[in-house]
């Protein structure tokens, strides 16, 4: 008798600690769609945030693409609504509730730092980005979510768009950062970070393997990448984000015949 208090005590003591990290992902995820109201918003570094002004660099997307953050925001509040409501003691969505903390968080106070440092926001760029692809990884292998519903959609999905989108916004940042401080040229600067955007998406696509969305969502911002070198004329810049985007889809064809 004494042993089954003890183990209920015991789950009822981690049934809590989940339930409360459940609490806190759905905090900062309306923490992190709250913060463009309370900020001047954000358009892109501003160009004298850097040595070298950015004026239309390369690297960076045509803005419809930047549209996406809609369908994200959303999908993190429906994750974490439903992770609290209808998930909140289940291990597999528990699994990867920390580091999706930390990304959250992080990105609460994102837009506030970036309007004022192009560096401190890089770093924390990538910080974001590690939680997401935490939380993607921990939570969907753990899950099995490729055959689960709603899991799939609920859990999965918004998760790998964040981490896709993520991945091509942390690449932009670096090759901001090489341009806006002369380390290369600006065309230069677009290539580096374009093979490192689409290198790094390769790997983790592959090592995620059942998280379409997350190539799909990359495949979203180097499309958007061609459109803008394209109308500026930049035609050899637009041909290497195209070869990213068939890069991607050879991906994502591999994963879904395997």
């Amino acid at each position: 008798m004494s042993d089954l208090k003890s183990e209920t005590e015991a789950l009822s003591g981690e049934g809590g600690t989940r339930r409360m990290k459940a609490i806190l992902v759905l905090a900062g995820a309306l923490m992190f769609v709250a913060s463009p109201f309370f900020t001047e918003g954000f358009g892109g570094f501003a160009p004298d945030l850097f040595p070298i002004p950015q004026l239309r660099p390369p690297v960076q997307p045509a803005g419809y693409a930047f549209a996406i953050w809609g369908p994200i925001y959303l999908g993190l509040v429906l994750h974490a609504g439903f992770g609290l409501l209808a998930r909140a003691d289940d291990r597999a969505w528990d699994a990867g509730r920390w580091p999706l903390i930390v990304s959250l968080g992080v990105g609460a106070s994102w837009i506030a730092v970036a309007n004022t440092s192009a560096v401190w926001a890089t770093v924390l760029i990538w910080v974001m980005l590690g939680g997401a692809l935490a939380a993607l990884v921990l939570t969907g292998r753990q899950a099995g979510w490729a055959g689960r519903s709603p899991d799939r959609w609920i859990g999965q999905l918004p998760l790998g768009v964040y981490a896709g989108w993520l991945t091509a916004a942390s690449w932009v940042a670096v090759g901001l950062m090489l341009g806006g401080y002369g380390v290369l040229a600006e065309t230069w600067a677009a290539v580096a970070a374009l093979v490192g955007a689409v290198a790094m998406a390769v790997l983790v696509q592959l090592w995620l393997w059942r998280a379409p969305e997350y190539g799909l969502t990359v495949i979203w911002a180097l499309a958007a990448v061609v459109v803008a070198n394209a109308g500026a004329g930049r035609l050899a810049l637009a041909a290497l984000a195209a070869l990213g985007i068939a890069a991607m889809a050879a991906t994502l064809a591999r994963m879904l015949r395997g």
